[in-house]
């Protein structure tokens, strides 16, 4: 009897995992060249401001270097471009090459170039050398990874001994007044919004189902220390509709 393959969750549906980097690369496709629209347009700008917080989390200095995972359309690359300076670098590590270009589009318009480089490749195996970065950071990326410890891992291998591993998602509401409205505006709104604006209404259907099935802050940080970082710890933004997790590597 033909063994069946592992099952994994696409938004509310379960497909065989082989399957998921495929299907999520149709819905990155499919928005890359509104992504940014939408991101503001879905939280009024408040996405700016987390990003921000991520760069500041960072404690990135001159002359260092940092990988952004998932990092599209490189919103968090270029604030850590900023505090690096010239002198250090950002890779910006994504595996659509749709959301690299128009990343990549945003540091020609904004003149930035010389700090920053787009490699296309896996989250799961990170194509750098063990210890090649003072920081690795990953932002609204994660919930579309296959396997959440492997990419921790590959993130934790690619970090120097004392760096940090920061994770900026989508999480739980804490307050059961504010998950109710999120939910509303998240299943009704959204879909709308993003159909209207990039005609990819599906995208938006699976954005917030990947995120009510992604794991909460108490658990990703388990998820973290099992992929090896150390000293975990978390912040939730906007009453959690997003927490802010943070691990070293020892």
């Amino acid at each position: 009897m033909e063994k069946e393959g592992k099952l994994t969750h696409f938004g509310n549906t379960l497909i065989p995992e082989e399957e998921k980097a495929s299907r999520v690369k149709e819905v990155f496709d499919s928005v890359a060249s509104k992504y940014d629209l939408m991101n503001d347009l879905m939280s009024l700008g408040t996405h700016r401001v987390w990003k921000r917080i991520v760069a500041a989390q960072t404690g990135l200095r001159p002359g260092e270097t940092a990988i952004d995972v998932a990092g599209g359309t490189a919103d968090i690359a270029l604030l850590m471009a900023a505090r690096v300076g010239e002198a250090g670098s950002v890779v910006v590590y994504d595996i659509n090459a749709e959301m690299l270009k128009a990343g990549r589009e945003k540091c020609v318009d904004r003149g930035v170039l010389k700090n920053i480089r787009f490699v296309c490749g896996d989250a799961e195996a990170i194509a750098f050398p063990d210890n090649a970065f003072h920081c690795a950071t990953v932002g609204f990326g994660i919930r579309n990874v296959t396997h959440l410890g492997a990419a921790f891992a590959e993130m934790r291998r690619v970090v120097k001994p004392g760096g940090k591993v920061v994770c900026l998602e989508f999480s739980r509401p804490q307050s059961t007044v504010i998950r109710r409205l999120y939910d509303l505006y998240s299943f009704k709104v959204i879909p709308e919004v993003g159909e209207a604006v990039t005609g990819a209404r599906n995208a938006y259907v699976y954005l917030p189902e990947s995120i009510r099935r992604f794991p909460p802050q108490e658990e990703l940080k388990k998820i973290m220390e099992g992929a090896g970082l150390f000293k975990v710890s978390y912040q939730n933004l906007f009453n959690g509709i997003a927490a802010l997790h943070v691990g070293y590597k020892v």
